[in-house]
Formats: C-alpha cells, sequence, structure tokens
C-alpha cells in the first residue's frame, strides 16, 4: 500500500490541447479516492498518467517514496481496471486471472493457485474454466477486479467498471466494491462521471473541470458546502438552486422575497452586493398554502422519483421582460426545484411556497463560496482547456 502525489502535473498533446494543467494533488495511503467531473474534464487523462499509460508533459507522480514519473507502467506496481474490462476472450478466467503472474514470470503451479485463491474470495471458483464470452457483466467485472487483486499492487486505478452494468447490478457491485477496498485496504483512484458513485464509495472526491481540480473534499463536504458554483451545479441527483440575490439591509432580496442571511456570510458582504443564492432542492419545504418567508411560484413539472418528487416551480423574480422597442412585455421569473415527500406531490399549474431551512443556504461571489468557515481545500492549478483522452 502507498500514498500518491503529484505535483504540477501537467498533459499537453502534440495538438496543443492541454488536458491536466499544472496538478497537485495527495491521496493518501489505503484511500478510496474519487476523481469526479463530465466528461473531457481530464479524469481518465489523469488516471492514464498515474499507471504511465500517458507520459506526463511536465511535473511529477510519486508512489509511496518513489518518483515514478517516467517509469513504464510494469515498473510502477500499480493494477488497473479498464471500463470494458478487456479480458481476454480466448483465456478462461483462471488464465485471465493468473495472466499478471505469467508477465512477472512467476511458475505455473504458483500461478494456479494464486489464481484459485483470488477467485474464490471474489465467488469466482465455480467459473474457472469458463470464457469472458460465457459470463454476465457482474461476473466480468469481478474476474477484472481478481485479475488486478493477484499481484498484489500498491495502487488499484478503477477507471469507470460500473459504467457498463444495468442499474440493478450496478448498486450490487457499488456495494461489492466498497466492501474489498476495505477488507484489502488498498490505495484506490475510481474515475467516475456519476455524482452518486462517487458520493457513495469514496472517502474524499476530487471534481474536475477543463484539467484544473475544483475541489476536493469528503463526500459531505463537497456535498453541503461546495466551494464555487461549478461544483454546486455538479454534485448531487438534484442539481442545488442557483438564484439571483441582492443584499439589502441585512437580508437577501431574492426573488422579490426577503430572506435571511446565511450566518457564517453576515460579515463577508455589503449592502447592495449582487450575488449569487444556491441551495439544494433537498432542503427546501414545499407548501400549498401561503407561509412567511417562503417564495412562491407555479408548479411546472412534477417528477416522480419513486420514495419522493422532484418538484419544478417557475418563480417570477419581479423584474420586466423588454421588448426590441424597450416595452415591458411580461416578468421575468427563475427556476426553482423542491423535493417532495410521497402523497403530497402538487400538480402542474398549482401554486405553492418554498422555505429554505436554516442553515442551510450559501452564497457565491464570481463564482466563489463566500463564507468565514475554513474553505474545502483547492489544489493550485492554472487555466486549462477542457479535455480528456
Amino acid at each position: 500500500m502507498s500514498a500518491i502525489a503529484m505535483r504540477e502535473l501537467t498533459k499537453v498533446y502534440p495538438n496543443g490541447v492541454r488536458a491536466l494543467d499544472a496538478l497537485d494533488l495527495e491521496i493518501a495511503d489505503g484511500e478510496f479516492f474519487a476523481l469526479l467531473g463530465p466528461s473531457g474534464c481530464g479524469k481518465t487523462t489523469l488516471l492514464r498518467t498515474i499507471a504511465g499509460l500517458e507520459v506526463a508533459s511536465a511535473g511529477s507522480v510519486l508512489i509511496g517514496e518513489r518518483t515514478v514519473t517516467n517509469l513504464p507502467p510494469g515498473k510502477r506496481d500499480v493494477a488497473m481496471v479498464f471500463q470494458d474490462y478487456a479480458l481476454y476472450p480466448h483465456m478462461t478466467v483462471q488464465e485471465n486471472i493468473a495472466y499478471p503472474l505469467r508477465i512477472r514470470k512467476v511458475d505455473r503451479r504458483s500461478r494456479a493457485a494464486k489464481a484459485a485463491d483470488t477467485a474464490n474470495e471474489l465467488g469466482l471458483s465455480a467459473l474457472l474454466e469458463r470464457r469472458p464470452g460465457q459470463l454476465s457483466g457482474g461476473q466480468q467485472q469481478r474476474v477484472a477486479l481478481a485479475r488486478a487483486m493477484a499481484c498484489h499492487p500498491q495502487v488499484f486505478l478503477l477507471d469507470e467498471p460500473l459504467s457498463n452494468l444495468d442499474a440493478r447490478l450496478r448498486l450490487e457491485a457499488r456495494t461489492f466494491l466498497k466492501r474489498l477496498q476495505r477488507e484489502l485496504g488498498v490505495t484506490t483512484v475510481f474515475v467516475t462521471h456519476d455524482q452518486a458513485e462517487a458520493l457513495a464509495l469514496a472517502d474524499r472526491i476530487a471534481v474536475m473541470e477543463g484539467g484544473r481540480i475544483r475541489q476536493v473534499g469528503t463526500p459531505t463536504e463537497v456535498f453541503r458546502r461546495p466551494a464555487n458554483t461549478f461544483v454546486a451545479g455538479f454534485i448531487g441527483s438534484t442539481p442545488m438552486n442557483l438564484v439571483d440575490a441582492e443584499v439589502h439591509d441585512g437580508e437577501l432580496a431574492v426573488a422579490g422575497t426577503r430572506l435571511p442571511m446565511p450566518q457564517d456570510a453576515d460579515d463577508r458582504v455589503t449592502d447592495g452586493e449582487k450575488l449569487v443564492y444556491g441551495i439544494r432542492p433537498e432542503y427546501l419545504d414545499y407548501s400549498p398554502e401561503p407561509v412567511p418567508g417562503a417564495l412562491s411560484g407555479q408548479v411546472v413539472v412534477v417528477e416522480n422519483l419513486g420514495s419522493f418528487s422532484l418538484v419544478s416551480l417557475d418563480v417570477p423574480t419581479g423584474d420586466a421582460v423588454m421588448d426590441g422597442a424597450g416595452d415591458a412585455v411580461g416578468v421575468a421569473g427563475t427556476s426553482l426545484q423542491v423535493v417532495v415527500p410521497e402523497g403530497r406531490e402538487p400538480e402542474p399549474g398549482d401554486t405553492g411556497w418554498v422555505v429554505p431551512r436554516p442553515g442551510r443556504s450559501l452564497l457565491y461571489r464570481d463564482g466563489e463560496l463566500v463564507s468565514t468557515a475554513p474553505a474545502p481545500a483547492v489544489p493550485t492549478a492554472r487555466t486549462g482547456v477542457d479535455a480528456e483522452r
């Protein structure tokens, strides 16, 4: 087991695309660490650079006490599980698991014994003589993990290993993967674009955008206190509501309603300042009747998500909408989403009121969190171009 450190790590492709932009990042020994971001953000490039499958343009990669920046993949003592599992179709399960040991010149008997032991740990003993084409997606995933485990690497690198599974199997595999990593205690770096996976699996998460790291923190830190509006809008199955706001006499004017100032921001704003008010749909309460301090609007969409519904409302802001001649033709509005428990769903067209829960709202200035609380760590990185290979 080993920690991983990256110092000013940069990857620029021959066409000039900067996929990684001077990243500084440390992953602790034994940690389950997720790289999360949209397609093209650089997360897979970063994983492949740690593995040695991509050559860094600048900076360094350390695994444990060793600088491995210029070492080939086989010398880094890492194991990688790919999105498509990359199993050899002509080999049996046993041969696939034992293949890394064969490359290391381990004798046949020892290879077979190790493959059998590893397969037994992952419930594959009955499948050792089958070939990948005879396995389900979940079984193939376990074979890929067994192959990675067989050589006892210092680091596991997982490139979206659950993305090819159906929804039910994906949940089962997620639980299995987290339990397995806890039992092995191997430093694991997991790439995903699925926020639910990252929040459920990781000890810490790095959220990436355009070759940069926008925030690093525990799942709780990243979910409850996004460091910027990009993370706020990306993290969570329901993105955070982000609404224009203005400071007035110690309160916030939001869509024509006065709301209390978040406690940790009241001494960091000035009267008349324009900010962005953020609150998650889960932290709003819906009422079909008028209540004090509520934002009101018309229900436009109700999405049934099983045990709860996601309700979207059009909330008028009070600002006039002007036509090309400068005449007022209507009133501008903004959209708000709120989570409503099962059985309390309104109907489209209803008027509803939403009330923010105390202590759950955030303020953003120029896209960055306004707060007196310690900000989650954000590694230094220069501006990059959105890219990923």
